[in-house]
């Protein structure tokens, strides 16, 4: 490693632990030296505009710091992300598009409602009966409800199963560990801290009903396979066998969380594959708990296209001019969602902090999922998925390994 490319990492990592002095939780994770954040905590609180000036400054010394090209294009891509970061913060008009552009390295647009109709006459089909859609959608998710008391041990029971599975098709690190706990008053259902040195707390929100369908997929993104797992991998690889000090720290609305977000949304399809509803089913039944595993496995693939109604929800907030009550109504039109679970993604999409970062779940899954799609037909998902955990890629270098249609 040349002096410059160990000063702009570095250097890099002292800027993401500046921004969360200006905005708490800026940094989601921080493995690395404590005297550095010790320093940066000594320092005198800098202003959006000194953050803005010193990403811009980071930007232009990078060309001369002499990084293989990998490194250098993720770190052009965190810098982008956290100068636009500072922009806003200072007070700057960015709209949305372009906020999610400069974040995350995608464009964003409204989904096409025919697709949306298209999966609500699937849905149609699969949950016949009386009454509307809507409300046999939603009587079939109560039907799937975990019992609030049952939480705990059913999560714990699909940790140990998946951690099983990914140990043997990626393996992790002998001492890693994950520690649930349930937690309310959160705008999102989980969310996983980590701790550094293969630890991780996962928090469980318990003021959303979780379905039993539904938790294995909770489970394996923020554990195993997902941001657990790469957090354990590249921490074993990137840093301590590569001393990439840039993936020691870990920061909110830049690329890397498009990646993060999309690699662990893809957690079951990677760690089981098809099957996985009786997989599951068996899994949750030996505790008493029921719910048909084949029927949600098609009833996921069927509303999958209706995930993307939460990244439309943004933009009509935010770039369209719509209000939250419309933005509601197009929620439970689109979505299928109850009032109350429409206010709840509401609040996640107002959020300061977080407003734009549902395109890194909608837009993550699905280009992450092309590229899956798109990999040499001799190659199986585990090697593919396995670059995802253990290189420095980029939304930018993932679009450009798909082939054009």
């Amino acid at each position: 490693m040349t002096a410059g490319a160990l000063d702009v990492a570095l250097e890099y990592v002292r800027l993401g632990l500046r921004f969360d002095r200006v905005e708490a939780g800026f940094v989601d994770a921080y493995t690395g030296n404590p005297r550095i954040r010790a320093q940066v905590l000594d320092e005198p609180a800098p202003t959006p505009r000194q953050l803005r000036d010193r990403a811009r400054e980071l930007l232009r010394e990078l060309d001369a710091a002499g990084l293989p090209g990998d490194r250098a294009a993720f770190l052009h891509g965190q810098l982008t992300g956290l100068e636009c970061s500072a922009r806003k913060l200072s007070g700057e008009p960015v709209g949305f598009v372009e906020e999610v552009r400069a974040y995350f390295q995608v464009d964003v647009e409204l989904g096409d409602e025919a697709t949306y109709a298209a999966a609500h006459a699937e849905l149609d089909r699969l949950l016949p009966g009386d009454g509307t859609l809507a409300d046999r959608y939603a009587a079939h998710r109560r039907r799937e409800e975990c019992p609030p008391d049952r939480l705990e041990p059913a999560v714990q029971a699909l940790s140990s199963a998946l951690r099983d599975r990914v140990r043997g098709q990626y393996g992790l690190p002998d001492v890693e560990t994950v520690r649930y706990e349930v937690v309310t008053d959160k705008p999102w259902s989980g969310f996983n801290y980590y701790e550094g040195g293969y630890r991780s707390r996962v928090a469980i929100n318990a003021d959303l009903p979780h379905r039993l369908s539904q938790l294995a997929h909770l489970v394996a993104h923020e554990s195993y396979p997902g941001h657990h797992t790469e957090h354990c991998r590249k921490e074993q690889g990137l840093v301590a066998r590569s001393g990439h000090l840039e993936h020691t720290v870990f920061l909110v609305n830049t690329p890397e969380c498009l990646m993060a977000e999309g690699l662990a949304d893809l957690g079951v399809p990677a760690a089981i594959g098809e099957g996985w509803g009786a997989w599951s089913e068996e899994i949750l039944g030996d505790l008493g708990l029921r719910f048909d595993g084949a029927l949600a496995e098609r009833i996921a693939v069927v509303a999958a296209p209706l995930n993307r109604v939460r990244q439309d929800a943004a933009v009509l907030l935010h770039d369209r001019g719509a209000d939250a009550d419309e933005v509601a109504a197009y929620l439970q039109r689109w979505a299928l969602v109850s009032p109350e679970r429409a206010r709840q993604q509401i609040r996640f999409l107002t959020d300061p902090l977080w407003r734009a970062y549902i395109s890194t779940y909608v837009e993550g899954y699905d280009l992450l999922t092309r590229w899956l799609d798109a990999r040499p037909a001799e190659q199986p998902v585990a090697g593919r998925f396995a670059r995802l955990l253990d290189e420095p890629l980029t939304p930018q270098r993932i679009a450009a390994e798909i082939p054009a249609a």
